[in-house]
């Protein structure tokens, strides 16, 4: 009968094992070199990785800084303010309208609003409001960005100061005067003349 089963029970005499090469000198600082190569290669990969990614980082938040957050034009515009409104249904935000000086000289356009901007204050809010609709121009003084953010408000606009134009006193000549009481201002200065 053959026997194709390992017998556990019987001791075998333990395998010899395989005699090591022993490393010669040269061979031994082959091996080092090709492992320090190898070594470094993988570290100049990672380190250039590394490299290109943060390079992109630092790419993508200097364009959201400046797209976002850096004011590209600080400008004045002058007219009246018609409206000015709190809105948005996440974050609460002034808007106003105004009609801008040059809008109104062009006498072939149909009267509305041609200058929208955000308030990003209550107290500037306040100042616009006062200003609004009562027919006397003002001066706004606005940052203009690439983009709006929600919070910031709707437009690109956003004004950073509100001031009466008293450098040319003009009324809005779309605003109707009570003509009673210039009459009776000017007997008054008669009656003071004689």
């Amino acid at each position: 009968m053959d026997d194709n089963f390992n017998d556990y029970f019987t001791e075998e005499a333990p395998e010899e094992q395989p005699v090591q090469h022993q490393e010669t000198e040269q061979e031994r600082e082959e091996r080092e070199i090709k492992e320090a190569t190898i070594e470094r290669r993988g570290y100049t990969v990672k380190l250039t990785l590394a490299l290109i990614i943060l390079a992109m980082a630092l790419f993508l938040g200097w364009w959201i800084w400046q797209h976002y957050f850096q004011p590209y034009r600080v400008s004045q515009e002058k007219g009246w303010i018609m409206n000015v409104s709190n809105e948005g249904t996440l974050f609460k935000t002034y808007e106003g309208e105004m009609i801008s000086e040059g809008y109104i000289e062009d006498t072939l356009v149909a009267m509305h609003s041609d200058f929208m901007f955000s308030i990003p204050t209550d107290s500037l809010a306040r100042e616009a409001m006062r200003w609004a609709g009562n027919g006397q121009r003002v001066i706004l003084t606005y940052n203009e960005y690439k983009a709006g953010v929600l919070w910031r408000g709707n437009s690109r606009h956003v004004v950073t100061k509100i001031e009466a134009d008293s450098g040319l006193i003009k009324t809005n000549p779309y605003k109707v005067e009570k003509p009673e009481a210039q009459p009776a201002q000017q007997e008054e200065k008669s009656e003071e003349k004689k």
